[in-house]
């Protein structure tokens, strides 16, 4: 509980903008099952060509995992462009662990993911 007055911080703050056309979510914060469904929420409306920047990530699970795995499976079925950047290891574990990491497109930053991509 907050002390001094102090507003209690959000667990997760999703941001969007559009860079060439593409939308690129900014995610800060927290994303396990407590977030889930904001997070599920976000992404359905963010259209099919995304990038998702996890640079703010501070904890991820297997279940936000699941979530971004399948809205990257749904934009290659649908021929979309999708691209993670600013993945941490020590934030995001998972991703290595199930082995995903090397599967999925992971950029370091927005201007390789671009590049890649386009």
């Amino acid at each position: 509980m907050p002390e001094n007055g102090e507003e209690p911080v959000a667990a997760l703050s999703l941001t969007s903008s559009t860079v060439d056309e593409i939308t690129v979510v900014r995610v800060d914060g927290v994303l396990d099952a407590t977030t889930r469904a904001q997070f599920a929420d976000y992404l359905a409306m963010a259209g099919s060509d995304l990038i998702l920047d996890l640079a703010g990530v501070t904890f991820m699970d297997s279940r936000a995992l699941g979530l971004i795995v399948h809205h990257w499976q749904t934009s290659l079925a649908a021929g979309a462009k999708f691209a993670l950047i600013g993945v941490e290891y020590s934030k995001s574990k998972v991703m290595w662990i199930t082995g995903l990491a090397q599967r999925l497109p992971l950029y370091d930053t927005l201007e390789d993911a671009l590049a890649a991509i386009k």
